[in-house]
């Protein structure tokens, strides 16, 4: 289990401009690490535009805003697009970040995963400064700028 204090886990996730990423390449900066269920569903439409809403001011923070979810690329692009979201929508198709970081939620029974909504904040230099484990999408992201 991840902890508060603990180096947050490195990850290599396509994003929407086709473009891999590593959390690494955040580092010097504070990062807003939230994971979301899925696509234009509407707690993440809810909470992605609550993270659009405040982008200025979290970027006024040091800190970048990076989601990720299982969807494709292709599926992000759209999301992205319609609703002008400002900043990197990474896929997690086979879960890799999403284990690291206990996102992920199985249906007892089935063969089903699913990421749970949930963020990090990491610090400039790579420590996890704070989880929130259960997120409401509604006012998530006023929460997350009070903290910063």
């Amino acid at each position: 289990m991840l902890q508060e204090g603990l180096d947050a886990p490195n990850f290599m996730l396509r994003c929407t401009s086709g473009r891999y990423h590593s959390l690494m390449e955040f580092f010097g900066k504070k990062i807003v690490l939230y994971f979301y269920p899925k696509d234009e569903t509407s707690g993440c439409v809810t909470e992605a535009n609550g993270f659009k809403e405040d982008y200025v001011s979290i970027r006024k923070k040091n800190a970048v805003i990076i989601g990720v979810s299982p969807d494709g690329v292709q599926s992000h692009i759209i999301f992205k697009e319609k609703y002008k979201l400002p900043f990197m929508l990474l896929s997690d198709y086979n879960f890799e970040a999403s284990k690291k970081y206990d996102a992920v939620k199985k249906f007892l029974g089935f063969n089903t995963k699913k990421i749970k909504r949930m963020t990090y904040i990491i610090d400039e230099k790579g420590k996890i400064m704070k989880i929130f484990p259960d997120v409401n999408a509604s006012g998530h992201s006023k929460e997350i700028l009070s903290l910063l």
